[in-house]
């Protein structure tokens, strides 16, 4: 149920959780996770109808994905993320594909660029975690040109990864200061943040299909790499780390649509485009 978008109260607050999240998503190794999602982004240019040329933006880029996406298709790319080792894999990766992708270090809240510097700002599984979400979409309007395009992949509250941030939150309760950052994976979250800055707007669901040899692997694979998995369990003693994995097995057998003994796991997102007024 979409309760509309919260700002924490103080500055302070602000910084600690921006602090954390930091951490959050530096350790372990992100970049392997996403490796499973490229699809996410190259179906989103698609859908913006990227063109030649075009001067775009993706915010909170973790390791590329979707910059590498508008590269390939010919645009002029920056790529931002507030993680230096994520930025750093993302530059490894262009340089391997010999794209020209322009990645820097930089806060989705605070984007450091002209008022409408860009023809396409997108952002995919990326800006959705911003603590400050009204901050974040201020943002990206500010940076897109008049006429321009919005572009956005955000998971569900009722899909597979929200699921399992609700999983998280009830052993590991977050700030209460902190918005859920499902919002964004709502029409109605959307459109209370963007509201009357866009126009033409067109969403869908879709699902990510994560592939992988086991219900185990994965659940192995996320502890071991994926950031907010990591500290949800180091967060907790071993009783409540056991209590944790076999929940956690549990969800991700129940989406699991395999029947040979894989995983073949549908996670449900949002794709928005808009149009900038």
């Amino acid at each position: 149920m979409f309760q509309g978008p919260v700002r924490p109260a103080h500055a302070e607050v602000m910084t600690e959780l921006k602090a954390a999240q930091r951490r959050t998503w530096a350790s372990g190794d992100y970049a392997k996770i996403a490796g499973a999602m490229p699809l996410m982004g190259e179906l989103l240019c698609e859908d913006i109808d990227l063109r030649g040329g075009e001067r775009v933006l993706d915010v909170a880029t973790g390791s590329g994905n979707t910059a590498l996406s508008a590269a390939r298709r010919h645009c002029v790319v920056t790529g931002i993320d507030y993680v230096p080792a994520l930025v750093e894999r993302a530059r490894v990766r262009a340089a391997a594909e010999q794209l020209t992708v322009t990645f820097q270090v930089g806060d989705a809240e605070e984007l450091p660029f002209a008022d409408g510097a860009f023809d396409v700002v997108l952002s995919t599984i990326g800006v959705m975690f911003a603590p400050d979400q009204r901050q974040a979409a201020d943002e990206l309007v500010r940076v897109c040109r008049p006429g321009g395009r919005l572009g956005l992949t955000n998971w569900t509250a009722g899909g597979f990864a929200g699921q399992v941030f609700e999983l998280y939150a009830r052993y590991v309760p977050p700030p209460k200061d902190l918005p859920s950052p499902m919002v964004w994976g709502e029409e109605a979250g959307l459109a209370e943040l963007l509201g009357d800055h866009v126009r033409e707007v067109r969403a869908s669901t879709l699902d990510q299909v994560f592939r992988y040899p086991s219900v185990a692997s994965y659940v192995e694979g996320f502890r071991a790499y994926f950031g907010p998995t990591i500290t949800t369990f180091g967060g907790l003693p071993p009783e409540g780390q056991e209590r944790l994995a076999a929940e956690l097995t549990e969800l991700v057998s129940s989406f699991n649509t395999a029947t040979d003994g894989t995983l073949v796991l549908p996670a449900e997102y949002l794709r928005y485009r808009a149009v900038r007024r």
